[in-house]
């Protein structure tokens, strides 16, 4: 279906408030600077699944992002890989 540029942006800007208000100081961090630099070169679909990235709960997150946990969903995790590349936790430690 068809968004106008200003519902993109009004989600662009509700999913950086979420991704950056989540409680903890550290998933504020990772999930908020990633969704600052990455969202507006975000078409409605990649959207769509970072929206369904931060409906997770923090901990699945945190233990997806850190300890390389699948979600369980292909895509999510190949989202999570970009934030982890983003952070550089992608390098061999």
């Amino acid at each position: 279906e068809f968004m106008s540029g200003s519902d993109l942006g009004m989600r662009r800007r509700r999913a950086l408030w979420r991704a950056s208000h989540r409680g903890t100081k550290e998933m504020d961090f990772l999930l908020g600077r990633f969704a600052a630099v990455s969202l507006d070169s975000m078409n409605a679909a990649e959207l769509t699944l970072f929206e369904r990235l931060i409906d997770t709960p923090d901990p699945e997150i945190e233990k997806a992002v850190l300890n390389s946990l699948s979600l369980g969903v292909r895509e999510l995790d190949e989202l999570i890989d970009r934030l982890r590349h983003f952070h550089g936790l992608d390098q061999p430690g």
